[in-house]
């Protein structure tokens, strides 16, 4: 096995053999100073642990038994950093099973059992984790380590509840290439041909006043000046107005996001916000009509009237349609989760897995967020109308909506970077609440605020990849990779909810980009089967100049499936073993080296033809076919 591979892999409890190291596993503290600064390993050794640049070990409890619910139990050393959870056996087993949790992943941690606890591995310590599974530690009662250890647990996992700083703001590992300048919002818009003559960048929320969760920069119709966008502010949501997403490179129909109207009970109006829909809809000369994508189910939105919300009427909004997409909302999507964890971890129940799975609604949550993503592109490439997308705030189905939308409709979004400047402006500035809804740092586990997601949406991107599998310049490896580091709070990208707080807590300069640490390993996550315009150039490729093809998915229960490899991955039986990506990798450098020999004899014929002077005939490239 490859020292040196992700970090999907890395917390592990596949059991080796008992020959085999441990260093072998697929360590984020190996694997993340391969490409450091100086090119050396930046992480460094204590005993028998390897900690990161900026990690210490806070806690040590000896003679502890690893309750492991597939090879058995394995007694050994478990040590607490600021950063993870080590455990590594002693005994000399047929069996050994190495772990390392990153403290982010733990959800909530409790004591089992109690002084008058008898049987064996009776007392000790369970952590439940965010990724699906839990981890059971025994301790003796005799060695008095429980307590020590819980409590270290306890302020180490949760360092804001305990008004510590996260581990992000510890770590100090560098990397060729700073991933905080991954997504700039001006080259963003300016790639998508911003300004025109109907739209135009506006910085009026630059010190946040506006909108305390949107970016700083937003792209608004050009007819629209800024008293009209304070006025619609204050008849939106937490004054989330409509602003553009994205715009097609022909058509100009847009897609605009949002929060929902405050028309109440009572069906108050907006003469400002009337006139602003109309802008965004005139900005669009190809039609003359506006489809409003309400991601919620009817009822929700009814019932949101009672609390001063609810959604555009059709008789006060001239020409646009309303149409409600029936998407759950996180308390849902939270329940669901937890029923396919019980499923999944420890054991799969092989009698109820179908029955299981449909009883979870998981795959039907997956299903109706992606043909809402098809309803929206259906409307802005086939019919060249605008939509405007809004669920009751704007930060959590609506971005799911929009971001996958994006992703079907424009190629660039679907190489690696790309898809980090998609996250990057379709989640974080645009102000999804990670912090609450993955409670970084934050012990109140059954906090009403937490919903999986924006993992949702990564597992419907998963789905395209399985229908789409040459349109992705990366593979589910770097979606792992994101969902891992989602957890982790090794890295600054996912803390905070807003933009507001990561510039207030200066994020750019305290801490770490994950973008950093995957654009200096990006072999590992390429697609040796893509074809598309890659984004390994300088700048992003141009709206204007990059071949369109559009994905439409197949968004049926027939099609949909369960994303094993993310769900499962801890069950040693369901788990894709790392030969696999072992050979992604070679076909990855095997491509790059016939592209680079296709290149060099298309230059020897170009200047032999030259010498001969002969005009070689055009031949189209398969990308713009």
């Amino acid at each position: 096995m490859d020292k040196h591979n992700s970090s999907e892999l890395l917390n592990s409890d596949f059991p080796l053999s008992k020959n085999a190291s441990s260093d072998s596993l697929d360590s984020d503290s190996k694997s993340s100073s391969l490409n450091s600064k100086h090119g050396q390993d930046s992480s460094h050794v204590l005993g028998d642990i390897q900690l990161l640049d900026g990690e210490k070990v806070m806690g040590v409890a000896r003679d502890v038994t690893y309750l492991c619910p597939y090879s058995g139990p394995s007694r050994g050393v478990l040590k607490v950093t600021n950063y993870q959870i080590h455990f590594r056996p002693t005994e000399a087993t047929s069996f050994q099973t190495t772990l390392s949790v990153p403290l982010g992943v733990v959800s909530r941690i409790e004591k089992v059992g109690g002084a008058s606890s008898k049987g064996e591995n009776s007392y000790g310590i369970e952590v439940f984790c965010k990724d699906m599974r839990n981890l059971r530690f025994a301790h003796k009662q005799e060695n008095h380590s429980r307590r020590g250890i819980f409590e270290k647990l306890q302020q180490l996992a949760f360092p804001l509840s305990h008004r510590l700083p996260m581990f992000a703001f510890s770590y100090s590992e560098s990397f060729p290439e700073d991933g905080w300048n991954v997504y700039e919002p001006i080259a963003e818009l300016r790639r998508m041909g911003v300004n025109n003559d109907m739209w135009r960048i506006t910085r009026i929320n630059d010190k946040y006043e506006i909108c305390d969760s949107y970016p700083s920069v937003w792209a608004v119709p050009a007819a629209a000046n800024d008293d009209l966008l304070r006025s619609v502010a204050a008849f939106r949501s937490r004054g989330r107005i409509p602003v553009l997403a994205w715009i097609h490179p022909s058509s100009q129909a847009t897609i605009t996001r949002c929060s929902q109207p405050l028309v109440g009970v009572s069906g108050k109006r907006s003469r400002e916000d009337e006139r602003y829909i109309q802008l965004i809809m005139d900005a669009n000369a190809q039609a003359h009509k506006l489809f409003i994508m309400d991601a919620r189910p009817s009822a929700n939105a009814i019932a949101n009237k009672a609390k001063g919300g609810g959604y555009e009427s059709e008789d006060a909004y001239q020409n646009a349609e309303l149409v409600f997409l029936d998407i759950h909302n996180i308390h849902v999507m939270r329940e669901s989760l937890r029923k396919l964890k019980e499923l999944c971890f420890p054991q799969i129940d092989q009698t109820r897995w179908f029955s299981g799975i449909e009883a979870s609604c998981w795959l039907k949550h997956i299903k109706c967020i992606l043909a809402g993503a098809v309803r929206i592109v259906d409307k802005v490439e086939n019919h060249k109308t605008s939509v405007l997308v809004h669920c009751s705030d704007g930060w959590d189905r609506t971005a799911q909506l929009t971001a996958l939308a994006m992703l079907m409709l424009d190629p660039y979004y679907r190489t690696l970077r790309g898809f980090q400047v998609l996250i990057e402006k379709e989640w974080l500035s645009f102000g999804h609440k990670f912090q609450l809804r993955i409670g970084h740092g934050d012990e109140r586990h059954s906090d009403a605020d937490r919903s999986p997601v924006f993992v949702q949406w990564v597992d419907c991107v998963w789905q395209l990849q399985q229908q789409f599998p040459t349109a992705f310049e990366f593979t589910e490896r770097l979606l792992i990779t994101v969902v891992d580091h989602l957890y982790s709070c090794r890295f600054g990208t996912f803390l905070f909810n807003t933009e507001r707080e990561r510039v207030k807590e200066e994020l750019k300069t305290k801490t770490t980009s994950l973008w950093s640490y995957i654009n200096s390993r990006q072999n590992l996550y390429l697609n040796p089967l893509y074809w598309g315009p890659s984004s390994f150039t300088n700048s992003p490729p141009s709206q204007h100049t990059r071949p369109q093809m559009v994905l439409v998915p197949v968004a049926s229960l027939r099609i949909i499936k369960l994303w094993k490899a993310l769900y499962c991955r801890w069950n040693p039986t369901m788990r894709q073993q790392d030969p696999i990506y072992q050979r992604t990798r070679e076909l990855v450098a095997l491509r790059a080296q016939l592209e680079a020999a296709a290149a060099a004899a298309a230059g020897d014929h170009a200047a032999r033809q030259h010498r001969l002077g002969l005009t070689p005939p055009r031949v189209a490239s398969p990308h713009h076919v």
